[in-house]
């Protein structure tokens, strides 16, 4: 085993690890290394897009390297183990690297193994998931073809990254059958756990007038918990009766699969013991690790309970940052993040609400003179176009 030595070593060189590397190179801090074992880096918010067939797959995927602050160490290796009393960082590749500070953020795990059935369906016989780069592209092309039939989506419980991308996909599938004639042939199902369309009821009423224009017949409180692949049905538990089950058949269905934290920071002294899914212990307002001092948490494998998305890592950064600045200079935390989240909720192909809120459930607008509740075209160009600049030019820059 070779050991390594780093000031700052950073865990996973998604939105979170890059933008963070980004704003302590700014910052003048030494010897900071991330740990990615990925050699491409991927905006995946517009994988809904491209599963609604109005982006292509190529747009977002870059090389990794490219975004490596100049100055960071790029470690191109898997962490395997955290081990927060040693202050060390084993790889796959047999590296035992110390620390003196660390931030974890290697994002979310797809459990596809909590839905039986999917695994074996994916990427054929018209079920396909925009949680990943592989399939988004295959959900268009299962979507484009149907003409009739029955169409099912999915969302499962517990959190999960981008949680209104069950939804969206569901307008957008809807948005185009519509437009090509075909809508009144098929029986569109969404399969929600929650009780209502969004945790925010400003939010939620205008999805409600969204399902019934589209005419989509939604299950509150329900999951999808198995896929026969022997015949095209899909077994849904009604939680609000007891557990109570049925079946549908279907030609095609959209998979979001259940997620948490990596298996292997579940296994950790890091992770949250009271919580199942394996979730960073950290203060939800610092960033700080509950127990361990030296580290920091952010982005999707963090305990904070806000939505995970792109737009919390955003206001996350700048307050890891600036803690862990504090915390190496032996001040007082003076940094808080207050929860902030952003789902743009793509409603048509040419329309979206940009529901921003935060750990209170309140809007919490950031765009002035607009009223972003409502479905407007310039925020589908918003998300179309513009978050995409703003995420490769300014976020991973350390600008924004």
């Amino acid at each position: 085993m070779k050991n390594l030595h780093h000031n700052v070593v950073i865990v996973g060189g998604g939105s979170a690890g890059i933008t963070v590397a980004a704003r302590l190179a700014k910052a003048k801090v030494h010897d900071v290394a991330i740990i990615e074992p990925s050699v491409y880096h991927y905006y995946q918010p517009l994988w809904t897009l491209v599963g609604g067939g109005v982006a292509k797959a190529a747009e977002t995927v870059r090389d990794e390297s490219k975004y490596i602050p100049q100055g960071v160490t790029w470690v191109r290796d898997k962490a395997i183990t955290i081990d927060p009393d040693a202050k060390t960082v084993t790889t796959e590749d047999d590296l035992n690297i110390s620390y003196d500070y660390l931030v974890v953020c290697p994002g979310i795990q797809l459990d596809w193994n909590r839905l039986p059935g999917s695994a074996e369906m994916l990427g054929k016989d018209g079920v396909s998931s925009n949680y990943t780069y592989e399939l988004a592209p295959k959900t268009w092309e299962f979507l484009s073809a149907t003409k009739k039939g029955t169409a099912i989506f999915t969302m499962p419980s517990g959190p999960i990254k981008c949680a209104g991308a069950p939804q969206k996909i569901a307008y957008l599938a809807a948005d185009y059958w519509r437009s090509t004639g075909v809508l009144s042939k098929i029986d569109v199902h969404l399969v929600l756990p929650t009780p209502g369309m969004f945790g925010v009821p400003e939010f939620a009423k205008v999805l409600e007038q969204v399902v019934a224009r589209y005419g989509i017949q939604v299950h509150f409180q329900s999951e999808v918990v198995e896929i026969n692949p022997a015949t095209k049905t899909a077994t849904i538990v009604n939680n609000a009766e007891g557990g109570t089950k049925s079946t549908l058949d279907f030609d095609f269905m959209h998979v979001v699969p259940p997620q948490s934290a990596p298996d292997w920071i579940k296994s950790s002294a890091i992770a949250d013991p009271d919580n199942p899914a394996g979730y960073v212990q950290i203060d939800k307002n610092t960033m700080q690790h509950t127990r361990y001092p030296d580290i920091f948490a952010l982005g999707d494998a963090g305990s904070s309970p806000n939505s995970k998305t792109g737009a919390a890592i955003r206001k996350q950064a700048p307050v890891v940052v600036q803690n862990l600045l504090d915390h190496m200079a032996n001040k007082p935390l003076s940094a808080s993040y207050g929860g902030y989240a952003s789902c743009p909720l793509v409603t048509s192909r040419r329309s979206m609400l940009l529901a921003e809120f935060d750990y209170t459930l309140k809007p919490t607008p950031s765009i002035p003179l607009i009223d972003t509740k409502k479905e407007r075209y310039d925020m589908w160009l918003l998300k179309r176009y513009g978050l995409p600049l703003l995420y490769w030019n300014f976020m991973l820059k350390g600008l924004a």
